[in-house]
């Protein structure tokens, strides 16, 4: 978070289980998405190799998936972030993925799925 706060990137809520991690960011004018996944994905490996806290090195995959969450929804999201524990004990991230797809009819590639 201290790094986030160095290069104005507001982030609200991080959490993860164990194959994936969810971040609620705020962006600024000049910022995109895809430049705070990579300000963020790099400098988290940094560290995690730094402190050697992987047998082996540690790598983020190559993709990311982001959408928009409108002012009345951060509060859900908010609390569907911090609880991703309880939350998996009930529906792996793959079935979660899926039915996400199914909901909203999103595309994904053969290898994604």
């Amino acid at each position: 978070m201290e790094n986030c706060r160095e290069k104005s990137i507001f982030l609200q809520a991080i959490n993860g289980y164990t194959e994936h991690m969810h971040c609620l960011i705020s962006l600024g004018r000049e910022q995109t998405i895809s430049k705070i996944a990579q300000l963020i994905k790099g400098e988290s490996s940094f560290w995690i190799n730094k402190n050697m806290l992987t047998k082996i090195p540690f790598m983020w995959q190559d993709d990311y998936f982001a959408v928009s969450v409108s002012q009345s929804g951060l509060q859900a999201v908010t609390n569907y972030i911090k609880n991703q524990e309880i939350h998996h004990a009930k529906k792996s991230f793959d079935f979660e993925v899926k039915e996400f797809v199914d909901k909203y009819g999103f595309t994904l590639e053969k290898e994604d799925i």
